[in-house]
């Protein structure tokens, strides 16, 4: 939907009054981890859930890697956050490198362990560039394995959308055409993939809703620790990295407690000017350091909830 007068009144407030006063704390955020590869990173991991278990996010995701290769991993984590935390846990499954029997038996181990949201992915290569390739007995696309989860159990289901574009689609049109058969298929909910400026999501946003989509769409946001990764991340999903956000982390690299400071700016106003234009939701990729997204919804008037900072302990 296009941004309304309401909107444009508060986004004018935004400009004229310090950025994040009295911001309403009235957001639902959730929050992406990946599964850790040695004991020190699953350390890191847990602190990170619970420092950001507090917030009550909506959930929280446990991503899966390229063609599968997490995917002990990724199931004991998502299993033991939804056995030892009171936080809803929700797991990346992905097409690549499998047959549908395959993935229906860890749907079906997902289930018992008492998973019951599939963030639903077709998933990358495990060769980096390399054309993804469905497996010959496997789910083609995204849809179908959305179609395939809900014919199992009743799942509740997020999928993936591109403001900017997937590398892989011919155009625009033909992305949101792609986001409508997953959406179409059974999926619950879109989370973008990172981007940089609000003009994007709200271009997109608008877009879809002229495609006929109501469903929820949800920004994803990045919030940058390391400006290398964070390119090479934009190259393989098709994001901008902005000439000015280059230009503000120039001379940073021997100097992690500035750039710490730098990314968290970056993402906090970026999301208080999607909060400017409606936006209610927001997923946070965590990379499993949680100071830089407790911080920016610390700023937009996220508070922990009473009596789950000792549940999350």
């Amino acid at each position: 939907m296009s941004i309304t007068v309401n909107q444009l009144e508060e986004a004018r407030r935004a400009l004229d009054a310090p950025l994040f006063a009295d911001v309403a704390g009235d957001l639902e955020v959730s929050f992406e981890f990946f599964p850790p590869k040695n004991e020190k990173m699953e350390a890191t991991l847990w602190e990170s859930v619970q420092t950001l278990a507090p917030l009550d996010p909506r959930f929280v995701s446990v991503t899966y890697g390229a063609g599968g290769s997490t995917r002990e991993r990724t199931h004991a984590t998502v299993a033991r956050i939804q056995r030892e935390t009171p936080l809803s846990a929700a797991a990346h499954l992905t097409c690549v490198e499998a047959t549908r029997d395959e993935i229906d038996q860890v749907a079906e181990e997902y289930w018992a362990a008492g998973i019951r949201h599939i963030v639903a992915l077709r998933g990358d290569p495990p060769v980096l560039g390399a054309k993804f390739e469905a497996h010959p007995q496997g789910y083609a696309n995204a849809a179908e394995l959305v179609a395939g989860l809900k014919k199992l159990h009743p799942f509740e289901i997020s999928v993936a959308a591109y403001p900017e574009v997937h590398p892989d689609s011919a155009n625009r049109a033909a992305d949101i055409d792609n986001l409508k058969r997953k959406l179409d298929a059974g999926a619950t909910r879109a989370i973008t993939q990172f981007f940089f400026t609000p003009e994007c999501f709200f271009r997109f946003r608008d877009d879809v809703a002229a495609a006929g989509i109501g469903a929820e769409i949800v920004p994803g946001i990045l919030p940058v620790s390391s400006v290398a990764q964070t390119r090479k991340f934009a190259g393989l999903c098709g994001a901008q990295i902005p000439p000015w956000m280059d230009r503000l982390f120039e001379g940073l690299d021997d100097h992690p407690a500035a750039r710490q400071l730098v990314s968290a700016t970056i993402a906090a106003e970026l999301c208080r000017k999607l909060y400017a234009g409606g936006v209610r939701t927001l997923h946070f990729y965590t990379l499993n350091r949680a100071e830089l997204s407790y911080a920016i919804c610390h700023l937009l008037g996220l508070r922990p909830k009473a009596g789950t900072e000792a549940a999350a302990a």
